[in-house]
Formats: C-alpha cells, structure tokens, sequence
C-alpha cells in the first residue's frame, strides 16, 4: 500500500516538472531514472521526439550507487561533449534532489555542462 502511495506521488510529481521544462535540440533536456538496482539517464529533444544520447549502470556494468551516479553523470558529459552540447535543462523525475539524482547533476556540471 505504502509503495503504490509512493509511486503514485513520485508521478505526480513528475508531470509538474515536465509540464514546466522542456528539451530542444541545443539544450536538450537530462532525464534520471532510479530503479531498486540501476539508474539511467538520457538526454532528449522534446521538440523532434528523439533521443540523443543514453546511458545506464547497466552499461557501465556496476550496480546503482552514489558513486557510480557521478561516474554515470561524467560519462554522460562526455559524450555530450562529444556531441556539441554545452546547456542542458535538468529533469530529476519527480526524484528527491539528493543522493544519486545530486551526485549525476553535480557530476555533469562538472564534467562541463551547464544548467
């Protein structure tokens, strides 16, 4: 009862962010998602529907930790980098700023993004 409580606020939550943020092509928007073992994170152009670049836990082969989360956030600006951009918009997912979801954003910020 307790988790679907939880989720359905986290959803809540997360409507509100997106219906106040949106990604375009020179600023795409940086998207986290938690799951019990692993996390994601993509960036995306709301406008075109597409998504430009992605990453997870998975594909770094570790589990879901805050250290990995600023591993994730690094690569992550790297291969934004890569691709020319330099601004992003950050969407946490209707997450708690702290712990994993801070320790990507920080990450990113200082692997040389900008939001």
């Amino acid at each position: 009862m307790k988790t679907l409580i939880k989720t359905i606020s986290r959803a809540k939550r997360h409507r509100r962010i997106r219906a106040k943020i949106a990604g375009t092509p020179q600023c795409p928007r940086l998207s986290v998602h938690k799951s019990l073992k692993h996390l994601r994170a993509q960036l995306i152009d709301d406008v075109n529907g597409k998504t430009l670049a992605s990453l997870s836990t998975l594909a770094l082969k570790t589990r879901g930790g805050v250290k990995e989360a600023a591993e994730l956030g690094k690569v992550l600006a790297a291969k934004a980098a890569e691709m020319g951009i330099k601004k992003i918009v950050f969407d946490r997912g209707g997450y708690p700023y702290h712990g994993q979801v801070k320790a990507v954003a920080e990450a990113a910020r200082a692997g040389g993004l900008t939001f």
